[in-house]
Order: structure tokens, then C-alpha cells, then sequence
């Protein structure tokens, strides 16, 4: 689409008055110094939000990344998250303060819990502390990932602060449709990991095709706008200049209600993603 070199990426808001770009890049297409090098281009060529995690083993790449992109600490969004191994009372503390050394930052933008792991039953504790690490200013906002409506209710009963975001397993073919309406309903941002899909290959399907030929753009970039234009956060992955400037051009073209409806028939359901109330992390 645009010939511009410099990605240009609206945001939207977050309901504690903050806003998160509708477009970020995931961390796991490369490792060490070829990350590194890699994320600071992205972030020069206009990225702004970048996802990473403690369970990634590559926040130490992504806060060189940001020192080589040039690019001031104060432009970027960076988001990482709890690993399950850190969740608990003095343990979240513990880990986030980890991984401010390793990304070399004194704060994060977004700090996720990463699971909810129900089977230790401490995303309740876990909530609470984030809580006191972002009055602190260690954090500025917080949220989850892969949770469910049933688990996220537990943390508002506990503490009555709603996450800002839930990230979530999510494309056209796992359109997540009752979840996000949840998510809608209370204020907080669905954001999408593995948004051109997984085994369910949602760029590989006849519809998406078609819609891709008669609007001139990749097939990719369908996906990736059928979620920034219902608001959902997403978060592509690539080592490949072209492919990530493409990632990020979605917004000189639109769907159309048609289109959104065709793509509807993509869904697999809920029973197709990861299930939050049995799959954990560590």
C-alpha cells in the first residue's frame, strides 16, 4: 500500500487513560544479536509497541535493541510478563525487578501475568502485587494474557481494578467472539498473539484469498485488518523488513461488512484455542 518508509501506527485507548498502538511486533523471530539488530530497525522504521516476555529468554536483546534503535526509552511501549514461576506474594516483585535489569529499563509500559495457572491458584496474589508495582511507578499499566472471563472477574472481585488488556490467542479463525465481548463490555483492549494464525492457517483459506486479490494486498494483510479494524491489538512477528512494513500497513484499505461476514465462517470456535483453564506456563 503506502510508499512511505516510516511505518505510521494509530493507537487506541486504554480505559485507565492511557493507549497502546494498534500495531506492535512480537520478539520471537530471532535470538541475541540478530534480534537485536533486527528489533532496533523495526523500531527505526516506526514500531513502536514491542511484546516480550521472561519466559522468552530474550529480554536482554530487546532492551539492546532499544538502546541501538537510537529511538528515546519514552517512544517505545514495551511490554513483558509474569512468568508462572514468578507469580505470588514478594515473587512478582522479584521477577519484574529481573527483568528491568534485563531490559535495561526502570520500567515497563505493560506488565502482563502470562498464564493464569489455576492449578497454583495465585493470580489473585499475583494481581495484588502488580497493583503496588505500578502506584510505585515501576509499571504503568497492567493487564493479562490468556485469560478467561471467569479468571479475570476473580482479580476485579479482589482487588476491583479491571485489566487494561487481555492477550489473547486470536485471528479469524479463532475469533474469540464471546471472550472479547466480555472484554468490551468491561473496557479492556483485546490483543491478539499469533494473529496470522497457527495451525489453523486462517491466510490459507479460500476467502482470504479473494478478498486479498480484489483489494490488491496480501493475504497477511486481510488478516492482520480484520483485527485493527474491530480494535484489536496484534502483534506480528518477522525478521523480514518487507514483511513487517507490510504488517504494519493496514489502514489505507478497509473491509467491508461483507467481508467481515465471509470471514465470520473462518471461525473454529473456542474449543479450537488453547484452553486457560487447564494449559500453564512456567
Amino acid at each position: 500500500m503506502a510508499n512511505d518508509t516510516t511505518i505510521q501506527i494509530p493507537t487506541v485507548q486504554l480505559h485507565d487513560g492511557g493507549e497502546i498502538p494498534l500495531v506492535g511486533t512480537g520478539t520471537l523471530f530471532a535470538k541475541g544479536n540478530e534480534l537485536a539488530d533486527l528489533l532496533a530497525q523495526t523500531i527505526r522504521d516506526g514500531y513502536r509497541l514491542l511484546d516480550t516476555a521472561a519466559q522468552y529468554a530474550n529480554e536482554g536483546a530487546v532492551g539492546e535493541a532499544i538502546r541501538r534503535s537510537g529511538v528515546p526509552r519514552n517512544e517505545i511501549f514495551l511490554t513483558t510478563k509474569v512468568a508462572g514461576m514468578d507469580q505470588g506474594h514478594h515473587l512478582t516483585r522479584r521477577g519484574l525487578v529481573e527483568s528491568l535489569r534485563r531490559l535495561n529499563t526502570d520500567y515497563v509500559d505493560l506488565l502482563l501475568i502470562h498464564w493464569p495457572n489455576p492449578s497454583r491458584g495465585l493470580a489473585v496474589e499475583t494481581w495484588a502485587e502488580m497493583l503496588e508495582l505500578q502506584a510505585e511507578g515501576l509499571v504503568t499499566h497492567v493487564g493479562v494474557s490468556n485469560f478467561l472471563p471467569h479468571q479475570i472477574e476473580e482479580l476485579h472481585a479482589a482487588t476491583g481494578v479491571w485489566p487494561v488488556v487481555d492477550q489473547i490467542q486470536l485471528s479469524p479463525a479463532l475469533a474469540r467472539t464471546e471472550l472479547r465481548a466480555f472484554l468490551a463490555a468491561r473496557g479492556i483492549v483485546a490483543q491478539g498473539w499469533r494473529p496470522l494464525g497457527g495451525h489453523e492457517q486462517p491466510m490459507g483459506q479460500i476467502i482470504t484469498g479473494k478478498i486479498a486479490r480484489r483489494l490488491g494486498v496480501d493475504v497477511s494483510q486481510v488478516v492482520l485488518r480484520w483485527a485493527v479494524q474491530q480494535g484489536i491489538v496484534v502483534i506480528p512477528s518477522s525478521g523480514n523488513p518487507t514483511r513487517w512494513h507490510a504488517n504494519a500497513d493496514l489502514f489505507g484499505f478497509e473491509l467491508t461488512a461483507q467481508d467481515m461476514i465471509d470471514l465470520a465462517t473462518l471461525d473454529l470456535g473456542e474449543d479450537a484455542a488453547w484452553d486457560a483453564t487447564t494449559h500453564e506456563e512456567w
